[in-house]
């Protein structure tokens, strides 16, 4: 299959990653994930590990949040660190290199990173700093957090398989990540009209490693092949949808590629989803491997801080940082 030549994402089952699996049966996962990552950059991820209960809780926690009065909402308004509340279009994916993006996001949604312990070394860098969470309800901080340590897993298992999928040692991604840059956005997104230009999420790449998705039953969400048609990336029971972000689609020399995704809910519903994003320690330094690089390829990539990378990315994309800055 040719980069960007889909009609459909496929299905890849993770049990060949378990600890426990057959040799064969983790090369027959591997192989699966490599075609899927660099033909479309998405993959539905089934027996993934996950518990199905935690993630229903989650969703149910994400939806309960969004219950709550605008007051309560705003006084967890996002600080400087990246994590609360983020109001209906108060993010406009700016750097977005596929569309030219003029309107708001029409979702709101609360942001939670990874902890950061008050005495950490780092503590008070960039983005490491304290959640934010509701006192009313404190379930949705415990579920977060439970929430968060099974999805770091996952992606450990699957960056595991990555490796191997570019010819590298299983372990080679884990230096990059010995404290890991995480992610869970707990977005709702209200019914919307049918107006031109007007997007849940406007037309983007990720900006990270990858993205590990949990979607609801209301659908809306949809991925750009080359012949620039859209399709649909409907919610599957029991699945992540997982796709590339562009430090890894760099990272891998363009073997994987970061494709362009949207969403549109035209359901005459309310949308909730959770996407986790799996990124690398912002002290990590991002190059391209040489032992994956065949006779008389080059990088395509200079090297970079992922955290410099990421920062100019937040900079520019969300409202409250650049009235920061």
């Amino acid at each position: 299959m040719m980069k960007g030549d889909f009609d459909n994402i496929p299905i890849v089952s993770l049990a060949g990653l378990a600890e426990d699996a057959a040799p064969e049966e983790r090369a027959k996962t591997v192989a699966a994930l490599k075609e899927a990552l660099e033909t479309s950059g998405f993959a539905y991820l089934a027996d993934h590990g996950v518990s199905e209960d935690l993630v229903e809780k989650m969703r149910q926690m994400n939806m309960a949040f969004h219950d709550l009065p605008m007051e309560e909402k705003m006084a967890l308004k996002i600080n400087g660190f990246h994590r609360g509340y983020m109001p209906m279009s108060s993010s406009t994916i700016v750097t977005s290199s596929v569309a030219k993006v003029t309107k708001p996001n029409r979702s709101e949604s609360l942001m939670v990173m990874h902890e950061v312990p008050e005495d950490a070394p780092y503590a008070g860098e960039p983005l490491q700093g304290p959640n934010q969470f509701p006192a009313s309800l404190p379930e949705v901080a415990e579920t977060a957090r439970a929430y968060m340590t099974e999805m770091t897993g996952l992606g450990e298992r699957i960056a595991g398989g990555l490796a191997e999928a570019l010819g590298l040692e299983r372990d080679w991604f884990k230096q990059y990540f010995d404290n890991p840059t995480l992610f869970l956005r707990l977005l709702h997104y209200p019914e919307q009209p049918d107006e031109e230009e007007l997007f849940g999420s406007a037309p983007h790449t990720d900006y990270g490693f990858v993205t590990l998705l949990k979607q609801d039953n209301v659908g809306g969400l949809e991925v750009r092949n080359k012949r620039n048609e859209w399709i649909p990336a409907p919610p599957i029971d029991g699945t992540f949808v997982m796709n590339v972000g562009d430090i890894l689609a760099k990272w891998s020399n363009g073997r994987f590629v970061s494709t362009p995704h949207r969403v549109r809910n035209l359901s005459r519903r309310d949308r909730y989803s959770q996407p986790f994003f799996y990124d690398p320690s912002m002290s990590a330094l991002v190059e391209c491997p040489p032992a994956m690089l065949e006779a008389g390829e080059t990088p395509q990539m200079e090297p970079v801080l992922y955290g410099d990378y990421l920062l100019e990315r937040l900079n520019k994309n969300y409202d409250y940082r650049k009235k920061a800055s």
